[in-house]
């Protein structure tokens, strides 16, 4: 594939609008830690809202999606659309409580919630093992997904794709910092929707496939569009949804999809304004993510199909392509090869944009645990707000550094999913219960995080190997694997949360003074404060907590109509899109009441 004049312009007019960006910010954000990772602490929800779908747009997210339809159907993708449930979870529940605790990531948060060394031990841990290991993981598969769009698309070798991509957007990240991260992705998100849109229109009009309709009755295409998997494949239904909506969506931890919020989306809620746009800056994010952005995606990957029946049929068209990377998802930059000037231009922008903005995020994220929770914390105390940005900038480039080494050990982009999601089985429950069950303390966190990677690395010992080559990891069967290891962890936590002293009276007291959490799981802290006559209630509102899970609900009933509404108007069927859509605009009718309620009741 050859770019022409016009895509080489198109992209470099991108690549010079965004360091301008990172140029134009980067004396504000350097001057001090709370600019650098939280822009002040003054970010509008639609800023933060929009900068969060860009960072999820990432150039792994459509070839995770490609593989997904081409290997499972569209039905694949509820490995992932079942974290909406999380995702809303945090908007209706979690995102003020975020706000109110006002720590510089969510790592301090430790020492905000538990008592002791433990509290201590816990924070400067997890820093390092997910700002660290865990993060380094995630941008190793976005930074594969480059690699390979870079081999298939422009004929890179892995080395130069990396090259060219890390070096740019690690010294746009280190020198914008936060702000630069948030201002570039609102570019960013408009830039690889267009390339997803019209990548999307004009693979399924190839002469190939010949047209939407063409495509839904094609052989290849006809048994991979069902929304939801084959009732009768009972392996493929446990594996595909009974196990992602019943256990994976509170039970495990993914980046950008953390039950009762944190990451680099407790950063962007840290950021806001307030508590309402942190609110609506998670609301906007999960709408966008989850109802309208998939479609274009999972339409290339049916084009593919066509296009590109099988591994075979990609081989011969690029013979170049080496064979570790070989895979399903190399289809989705596949079929970006067969678009024309001036649109490809436009494409590669978009994924270019897409990684920037997904691993800029990363790096500042990380960074912010790095010098937070880190540095600041084990190695100098004492120290300037000029040194601590430097430290930043330097986590930064190591951070990069890191994730290029291992993306190049790296297959394909589940294999990414699959660990993260297995690595952080078991611990989801502690993270939505932390807040309002006052016996959880750092002990039970600890317990739960062990648990989980161990139990998960026995379980994948026999197959580590596969964890470079590409094999199928487990001894046990695909869909027992997670429930497993959150079976087992739980038990350990909980038994290890009675076992231990609870946390000091003045720790909790504390606590709850500045979040205000509310609840039965509070009534014996509370009834305690009120022996000593320590008042810690500040707020008497009503517990709003019952309302926010029935606006979840009803949230998920709006997104997931709209998706499916979105879906059957692309298969041609008038009559399910007409009763989805009917069944959608009830369920946003009813949330807009219960998000009144909850609003007069905080206001009591």
């Amino acid at each position: 594939m050859v770019l022409s004049t016009l895509d080489y312009s198109i992209i470099i007019l991108f690549f010079l609008t965004t360091l301008f960006i990172g140029v134009f910010v980067a004396k504000k954000s350097g001057k001090n830690t709370a600019e650098y990772f939280l822009s002040g602490r003054n970010m509008p929800w639609w800023l933060l809202g929009f900068s969060m779908v860009a960072t999820t747009f990432s150039t792994d997210t459509p070839n995770l999606v490609t593989d997904l339809v081409r290997q499972n159907g569209v039905a694949g993708n509820w490995v992932w659309w079942a974290f909406l449930l999380t995702g809303l979870l945090t908007v209706f529940i979690y995102a003020r409580l975020w706000r109110r605790s006002n720590v510089a990531t969510d790592m301090e948060f430790y020492e905000l919630r538990y008592s002791g060394k433990a509290a201590r031990f816990l924070r400067i841990f997890r820093s390092v093992y997910l700002g660290l290991i865990f993060n380094v993981l995630a941008m190793s598969g976005i930074t594969l997904a480059a690699i390979k769009i870079g081999q298939v698309m422009l004929g890179l070798t892995a080395i130069e794709t990396v090259g060219y991509a890390a070096v740019v957007t690690v010294i746009f990240s280190a020198l914008g910092g936060f702000k630069g991260v948030v201002y570039s992705d609102f570019l960013l998100f408009f830039v690889a929707m267009a390339g997803a849109i019209g990548a999307a229109y004009y693979c399924i009009n190839l002469p190939e496939v010949n047209g939407l309709e063409n495509l839904i009755t094609h052989p290849n295409v006809v048994g991979k569009i069902s929304l939801l998997p084959d009732l009768n494949d009972t392996e493929a239904l446990i594996t595909l949804l009974v196990i992602p909506l019943a256990v994976q969506w509170w039970s495990s931890w993914y980046p950008g999809s953390e039950p009762g919020g944190g990451g680099y989306v407790a950063q962007r809620m840290l950021a806001a304004k307030n508590e309402n746009h942190a609110i609506g800056a998670t609301f906007f994010f999960n709408i966008m993510h989850y109802a309208l952005r998939p479609w274009p995606w999972i339409l290339v990957a049916l084009a593919s199909l066509v296009v590109f029946p099988d591994l075979v049929s990609i081989q011969e068209a690029f013979p170049d392509v080496t064979a570790d990377k070989l895979g399903h998802d190399l289809a989705y930059p596949a079929m970006l090869t067969k678009l024309p000037s001036g649109l490809l231009g436009v494409v590669v922008a978009s994924l270019i944009a897409a990684y920037m903005s997904s691993i800029s995020t990363h790096l500042n994220w990380g960074a912010s645990y790095m010098v937070n929770d880190v540095y600041r914390q084990l190695i100098k105390r004492t120290v300037s707000q000029k040194e601590l940005v430097n430290v930043g900038k330097l986590s930064t480039v190591v951070l990069m550094a890191l994730s290029v080494l291992l993306a190049l050990a790296l297959t394909n982009a589940t294999q990414i999913f699959t660990y993260i999601i297995m690595f952080g089985a078991g611990t989801g429950l502690i993270f939505i219960l932390r807040w309002f069950w006052w016996r959880i303390n750092a002990w039970s966190e600890i317990s739960a995080m062990f648990s989980s990677g161990i139990i998960s690395l026995l379980i994948t010992i026999p197959s580590i190997d596969e964890f470079l080559f590409g094999n199928e990891i487990g001894v046990f069967p695909v869909w027992f694997s997670i429930p497993f290891v959150v079976l087992i962890t739980t038990i350990i936590w909980i038994v290890v949360t009675f076992i231990t002293r609870p946390d000091t009276d003045e720790k909790l007291f504390d606590f709850y003074k500045k979040i205000q959490p509310g609840g039965p799981g509070w009534r014996v802290v509370v009834e305690k404060a009120t022996t000593k006559h320590i008042d810690i209630i500040t707020d008497t509102a009503p517990w709003t907590v019952p309302l926010g899970i029935l606006a979840m609900i009803l949230g998920c009933c709006l997104v997931y109509g709209v998706l499916f509404t979105t879906g059957h108007l692309i298969y041609g069927n008038v009559t399910e899109s007409v009763i989805l859509a009917t069944l959608t605009i009830t369920a946003g009718v009813l949330l807009i009441r219960v998000w009144k309620k909850i609003g007069r009741q905080l206001i009591q």
